[in-house]
């Protein structure tokens, strides 16, 4: 049984900082990519980032790049997601995934496996 468990959501100011982080347990982290994705209320789900299992090769969605960042512990099993210079647009709730590969970093939500519950980000303006 695979879990995803998210933590760090929360309200912050426009111009602000979170960092996400999402604990994986029930399968071997290290073999697979992992990505974030976000729900804004009334919107689809989206592409956020992914990352490699080996941490080599990133990939952002073009409205997140030059502010967020992704990166991952192999030894915690955990993959987060630091957060810059956020937007009110950036409001939604952020789910972390698990790629069905170790080197694609996909962008389409049938790559993933294995999903999140969630977590809410918002932010003021």
């Amino acid at each position: 049984q695979v879990q995803l468990v998210e933590f760090g959501g929360g309200l912050v100011q426009a111009g602000g900082s979170l960092r996400l982080s999402c604990a994986c347990s029930g399968r071997t982290f290290s073999a697979y990519a992992m990505g974030w994705f976000r729900q804004a209320p009334g919107k689809e789900r989206e592409f956020v980032a992914a990352i490699s299992s080996s941490g080599r090769t990133t990939n952002f969605a073009d409205s997140v790049k030059g502010r967020f960042a992704i990166s991952r512990d192999n030894a915690k099993n955990t993959v987060y997601l630091q957060m810059n210079s956020l937007k009110p647009e950036d409001t939604a709730i952020y789910y972390c995934a698990v790629e069905s590969t170790p080197l694609r970093v996909g962008v389409r939500m049938d790559e993933y496996a294995y999903w999140g519950q969630g977590t809410q980000v918002t932010v003021s303006s």
